[in-house]
């Protein structure tokens, strides 16, 4: 197989790997598959954490390297790659709507405005109501928020710009 065929066949695998923590999105939609090269037989793959500590990221390796291989790729590197360092401006736009549809509410804009003004306006995934309240930084887990909507009065998590 050419080395282009192969790339695109494990890239193909690659990107519907799950997130281990949030199933409904895959490593593609999250932006955390950064990269996919084919050196000689093997395919190298990079993939950057949505934070240095993420646990989820063992998880996705284990995930990555078997959907690879069922793939019937089994010569493969995979790499975690820190800089540059993993950005909510790399979610998909199918990403967010996942997210969205799951009830857990998308990124507000880019990751970049935060930085510059402080603090996200967050939409509640369920009503779609701008009245809501950060409860506490960490959610279910570190890279989400835990809000509630002051309209509908229902707790929601949210994925945290960074």
């Amino acid at each position: 197989m050419s080395g282009a065929g192969l790339r695109e066949r494990a890239l193909a695998a690659a990107a519907r790997v799950s997130d281990p923590e949030i199933p409904v999105l895959t490593i593609g939609d999250l932006g955390v598959l950064r990269d996919v090269r084919v050196a000689g037989d093997i395919v190298e793959i990079d993939i950057t954490p949505t934070y240095s500590g993420c646990p989820a990221m063992r998880v996705i390796e284990q995930d990555l390297a078997a959907a690879l291989r069922a793939a019937g790729i089994e010569k493969l590197r995979i790499a975690t790659v820190l800089s540059p360092a993993w950005t909510t401006d790399w979610l998909s736009a199918e990403g967010r709507r996942k997210l969205a549809e799951y009830g857990i509410a998308p990124p507000a804009g880019s990751a970049a405005r935060r930085a510059l003004f402080g603090s996200d306006a967050v939409r509640c995934p369920r009503c779609g109501s701008a009245q809501t309240e950060r409860l506490a930084e960490f959610g279910s887990t570190a890279c989400k928020a835990l809000y509630r909507c002051r309209a509908c009065a229902e707790p929601f998590d949210y994925f945290k710009c960074h």
